[in-house]
């Protein structure tokens, strides 16, 4: 466009146009539209993953503190860079202390959300409190709450792995990225178990036989499911077996003669499919108490199977967990790391750590990017 001159002095127009202001509004545009990771905790073992995705990127991990006040316990967050205008992904590995982890990623959200980060973004691998997605008896439903809360200190969306049950993705009321670890599992097996083609993929109980079809049918191996139980668990403890009670106890309307409710019983444990001369590959979400796997395990090798696995996303690996493996009959344990288990690797050398930091990087690019996350779905069975 001509510059218009008047009296030998440019005009306003060509001021604005000039390369020194037009340069400095597109260094600008540029910042707002950066992207810091961050992570919500300052321990060593919580920041490992959260430094294994900022390589990935090819990004430093933004500046920031995290601590708990000596005296009085209350959770600090102290950012020490702007953040003004930019997508920010927050990083919150769940160690073993949960409360103090939604705590600092609750109050990290909201220190971002006062100090106008464009968007926000929680990088939750293991998303806390996702057992209690259901109502039992007088309880609550405590991940409906949580969800709430990460919405109201900020949160505008939530990258997670393997919810507890996909269910829980309606409780918010901004994008949830549910991603898979299953391929990352099925490609261990693939490489490391070796004779892989003689396994047969286990679930502990009906409830995962979906999950461990998914795996059977992409391996092209056979299926075997667990039915029954060895011993009464806490989880079935709650969930109403002894609910109302076999007395019929009535305080209300004395003409109200209601139909009289048997208690639930499981059945004594026992497999459904042929395991022996197998290999046996149990798959699950979490593994966290292990008394189960290790009843199976048993259970297992009673019906023939001469090697055992137990491959989980999220290894919480609890209690006794290390020990009770190294006991029991289960050869080997497989995790992801969404969740630091660094010490029981220790106490037992049977966990194996499978890293996920790939995917969750990309997913960080692809959200900031706005490009499309069905790439990283694909091939997933809703099963899994």
């Amino acid at each position: 466009m001509p510059v218009r001159r008047f009296g030998g002095h440019r005009s306003l127009v060509s001021q604005y146009q000039s390369p020194k202001l037009s340069y400095g509004y597109t260094k600008m545009n540029i910042a707002r539209g950066g992207y810091r990771v961050f992570s919500a905790n300052s321990s060593t073992a919580c920041t490992e993953l959260a430094q294994k995705i900022t390589e990935r990127l090819g990004v430093e991990l933004g500046k920031s503190v995290v601590y708990q006040e000596s005296d009085s316990g209350e959770t600090r967050v102290d950012v020490k860079e702007s953040v003004r205008g930019q997508d920010i992904f927050i990083i919150q590995t769940i160690p073993r202390d949960v409360n103090t982890a939604v705590m600092e990623l609750l109050v990290m959200a909201y220190a971002l959300k006062t100090s106008c980060a464009k968007n926000i973004i929680g990088v939750i691998p293991y998303f806390p409190y996702s057992k209690q997605c259901k109502m039992r008896k007088r309880g609550s439903i405590v991940c409906k709450l949580l969800a709430s809360m990460l919405a109201k200190a900020g949160l505008t969306h939530i990258i997670t792995m393997d919810l507890h049950q996909k269910e829980i993705q309606g409780f918010f009321n901004f994008p949830v990225d549910n991603l898979r670890a299953s391929p990352f599992l099925i490609q261990y097996i693939q490489e490391e178990i070796p004779n892989y083609r003689n396994a047969v993929i286990v679930a502990k109980s009906p409830s995962a036989a979906k999950r461990a079809q998914s795996y059977a049918e992409r391996l092209r191996l056979g299926l075997a499911v667990i039915h029954g139980e060895a011993h009464h668990s806490e989880s079935d403890m709650a969930d109403g077996r002894h609910s109302p009670p076999l007395s019929r106890a009535i305080t209300g309307h004395t003409g109200l003669e209601l139909p009289l409710m048997m208690a639930k019983e499981k059945p004594p444990i026992s497999v459904v499919g042929d395991v022996g001369g197998r290999i046996a590959i149990i798959v699950d979400d979490i593994i966290d108490d292990v008394e189960d796997f290790v009843a199976a395990a048993e259970i297992l090798k009673e019906r023939g199977a001469y090697k055992i696995y137990v491959m989980a996303t999220h290894g919480l690996l609890s209690a006794e967990a290390p020990r009770l493996i190294e006991e029991s009959a289960i050869d080997e344990v497989v995790v992801t790391n969404t969740v630091p288990h660094e010490v029981q690797k220790l106490q037992c050398p049977k966990i194996k750590t499978v890293d996920v930091s790939m995917i969750l990087a990309e997913a960080i690019r692809r959200i900031h990017n706005g490009e499309s996350m069905a790439y990283l779905f694909r091939n997933i069975a809703m099963d899994d």
